[in-house]
C-alpha cells in the first residue's frame, strides 16, 4: 500500500511516534496501526494525510 509506505518513511524521517502522527493528521491515534493491519483509507483521508505530511515537511524544512 503506497500510503502506508509513505507514512512509514515520514515517521522515520521525523522520528515521530505513529500514535502522534495519527492524532495530528486525522485525529485518530490508532490510524497507523489500523493501516498496518489492513485498513484501507478512502480518498478523502488519504488526501488529508498527504497534505499533513507535505505541510509538516514544509514547516520543518532545515
Amino acid at each position: 500500500m503506497y500510503l502506508l509506505r509513505e507514512i512509514e518513511k515520514f515517521l522515520r524521517e521525523t522520528d515521530m511516534a505513529w500514535t502522534k502522527f495519527g492524532r495530528l493528521s486525522v485525529h485518530d491515534p490508532r490510524f497507523v496501526d489500523d493501516l498496518r493491519n489492513g485498513r484501507e483509507p478512502g480518498k478523502k483521508i488519504s488526501k488529508k494525510v498527504e497534505h499533513f505530511m507535505n505541510k509538516w515537511r514544509g514547516d520543518h524544512a532545515r
